[in-house]
């Protein structure tokens, strides 16, 4: 009552109305998200939120605005027109849930950061990732704040097991993106969502990273093979031109990202290359 109260540094960084209210330890955890009317960081600012409120009272408005201020693509289905965020809805829920889940709390100075530009989304949080990038698909998550994380899974904020990161790459595969792209450094974890560009508009980078992320999410349904069919509808290649999935498979493998399922039946598909 009154001035007789304390609150819980997790009570606050959930709950507070207004984190500014609380310590730099605490306000500067605080969501921030910047929009560029272009590619890079020299171009215009066309919008920008210093978040105030904590995660739980401040989710779900802030995922439903950054939806509301991305790009919107027309899409024709069997029925109806749709018209969607070209950075599919879900993944956006779960990267964001997970920058704000697994950063860490005790670097200074730094918070989630959600930047977009003209043609991707960048999301970065503080803290080296604890778990190999190219392998956060599909090894268990391992969390620094786990009362943190507990609390917004039981709040159904991000997945009760698992990173999510494997809904991710299902939805990036759905509409058919570029591969998303997960890197760390000694000090923070980002992971870049790219707006749809063709087949023929990625780089062999990208194209390769893809047939890697298509042959584990193929692994972890029930260890179903990757196969150049398979690869072929991930990327919307039509199947006259299927040569052109077996050149980014050959990459892959030359890579060392992927193998043989059975190097003595070269027809049996591919899996991911600790499998």
């Amino acid at each position: 009552v009154g001035q007789r109260w304390n609150i819980t540094n997790l009570g606050a960084i959930l709950f507070a109305t207004d984190l500014d209210r609380f310590d730099a330890s605490l306000s500067r955890k605080a969501v921030r998200l910047v929009v560029y009317d272009g590619r890079n960081r020299a171009a215009k600012v066309s919008h920008r939120l210093d978040g105030a409120k904590g995660y739980a009272c401040g989710f779900e408005g802030l995922v439903g605005y950054i939806n509301d201020i991305v790009p919107h693509n027309e899409h024709i289905g069997r029925a109806l027109r749709e018209v969607r965020p070209v950075f599919p809805e879900l993944a956006v829920r779960e990267l964001v849930a997970n920058a704000l889940i697994h950063q860490d709390m005790t670097i200074t100075g730094a918070g989630p950061q959600i930047e977009i530009f003209e043609d991707r989304m960048e999301i970065t949080n503080p803290g080296r990732p604890l778990i190999q990038p190219d392998r956060m698909i599909d090894l268990p998550p391992r969390s620094r704040n786990e009362a943190l994380a507990s609390l917004m899974r039981r709040m159904r904020f991000c997945e009760e097991q698992g990173s999510g990161l494997d809904k991710v790459v299902a939805e990036v595969e759905l509409y058919q993106l570029p591969p998303p792209w997960f890197r760390g450094d000694d000090n923070s974890m980002q992971v870049i969502l790219y707006a749809p560009r063709s087949f023929a508009n990625m780089t062999q980078e990208e194209r390769i990273r893809a047939c890697y992320q298509h042959a584990v999410l193929k692994f972890l349904t029930g260890g179903e093979r990757m196969r150049n069919a398979t690869l072929c509808e991930r990327f919307g290649i039509d199947s006259r031109n299927a040569s052109q999935a077996s050149g980014v498979i050959k990459h892959a493998l030359e890579a060392g990202l992927i193998k043989p399922a059975d190097p003595e039946h070269p027809r049996a598909g591919y899996v991911p290359i600790w499998a």
